[in-house]
């Protein structure tokens, strides 16, 4: 197609291993990517993605204000996992740059971790292996249980959390959950409003809730006093959640059966490093490095997802999905019109500079879309004109002006 710039200069960086199902899709637009196994950090990863439209992460790499500051020509930010906490997504949009992440892709693949980690705890099969492993022969059915019949205690019904509620009434549980907001149960699933009850109810508890001011220990001290001794608490959400120190506390003093963590408060940066952690020795806890989507099946999805969604934004300029700008989106841009994208901060009267600029070129609007939220705005305009150039330096000009980018 025609474009405002020639894809081929278009420069996408991507970090640690992405999966190659994204520079596929990238390139099959025309833009030249570059690949980086590992994580950057600081005038490294400043080096390392210079010059690059669009910057492509998992969760290890942290993209701060002064990233931002330093980043020209960057136009959008790709998250290929769930969470965008380690963007500064303030930074980012008062740049005019879009991020986008990939929130539901994995959820099978944390789904079906969870409801082997309830199986493996209520069997006490990890425990078993490494006594085994040892040359220990435990052939005992202590502590040991079936799932069925069992409840389970689902804390966050969102998408994770009510498919996990589906495969474990499929395995014959009960299943209760607690959520802040009104969810639609699935299946035979209860909702309780009390998280006490239903912390005090449940033979296992799995959390699936983001991380927030309001979930940053959600479960510590008090809250694992209430669970039952033969209980089991699962945590494959956000590391600040669960309050390491206390749970392996409850562990040691039998207050707690047992429990399975594939996220912690601080994780290495890279493969192959030294981690420690209050639970690591104590039987019954299965830890994993924070692996609950690392499936080849949801890495792929995540990658077309992401991949897709930035394809989307430098082509046709849409931000729906993005988690920090406003959502806007066209229909595809007719040949014959020019497409251009303005991000300013919101205070009144940007729009009406904007509209008097484009009625003094004598140019006519063929299509518009604005969104806001309380800091920035975005706008789409398709303009039945060849006078961008002009129309672009008036834009450029007016004082709210955070980014300007045509489209033909």
């Amino acid at each position: 197609m025609n474009t405002s710039y020639p894809l081929h200069k278009i420069k996408v960086a991507l970090f640690e291993g992405i999966h190659p199902r994204a520079q596929e899709l990238l390139s099959a637009e025309g833009y030249t990517i570059q690949t980086h196994t590992g994580a950057a950090t600081g005038t490294e990863l400043a080096d390392l993605a210079a010059g690059a439209h669009m910057v492509g992460i998992r969760s290890k790499t942290t993209l701060d204000r002064d990233f931002f500051e330093r980043s020209a020509h960057l136009w959008a930010v790709g998250c290929f996992c769930i969470g965008t906490n380690q963007v500064d997504l303030r930074a980012a949009a008062d740049h005019g740059v879009a991020v986008f992440n990939a929130p539901f892709s994995n959820t099978r693949s944390v789904a079906e971790k969870t409801i082997c980690e309830i199986i493996a705890l209520n069997r006490r099969l990890f425990q078993r292996s490494s006594e085994l492993h040892a040359g220990m022969w435990n052939k005992s059915a202590s502590g040991a249980h079936e799932v069925r019949g069992r409840t389970l205690g689902i804390i966050g019904y969102g998408r994770i959390g009510s498919q996990v509620s589906v495969l474990a009434e499929s395995l014959g549980m009960r299943v209760a959950y607690y959520d802040t907001s009104e969810r639609l149960p699935l299946g035979n699933a209860e909702q309780v409003r009390d998280l006490n009850k239903l912390l005090a109810e449940s033979d296992a508890i799995t959390i699936h809730v983001p991380e927030t001011g309001a979930t940053r220990n959600l479960i510590g001290p008090r809250e694992l006093a209430l669970m039952k001794p033969d209980a089991f608490l699962i945590n494959n959400a956000r590391g600040s959640v669960v309050d390491l120190d206390a749970l392996a506390d409850a562990i040691r003093a039998g207050r707690l059966a047992g429990a399975a963590v594939d996220v912690f408060p601080e994780e290495p940066a890279a493969g192959n490093a030294t981690f420690t952690t209050p639970l690591q020795g104590l039987p019954n806890v299965i830890l994993t490095p924070h692996v609950g989507g690392s499936t080849l099946e949801a890495q792929r999805n995540i990658a077309e997802e992401v991949a897709v969604k930035l394809s989307r934004f430098m082509n046709n300029g849409s931000t729906t999905t993005a988690v920090n700008v406003p959502e806007v989106d066209l229909p595809r841009l007719h040949s014959d019109h020019r497409r251009i994208l303005h991000f300013h901060r919101n205070v009144p009267g940007v729009l009406s500079k904007i509209h008097a600029l484009i009625a003094q070129t004598g140019v006519n609007i063929a299509a518009e879309f604005l969104q806001s939220n309380p800091q920035h705005s975005y706008v789409i305009l398709d303009v039945s004109s060849s006078h961008e150039d002009e129309i672009v330096e008036g834009l450029r000009a007016i004082p709210e002006t955070i980014r300007v980018r045509t489209l033909f």
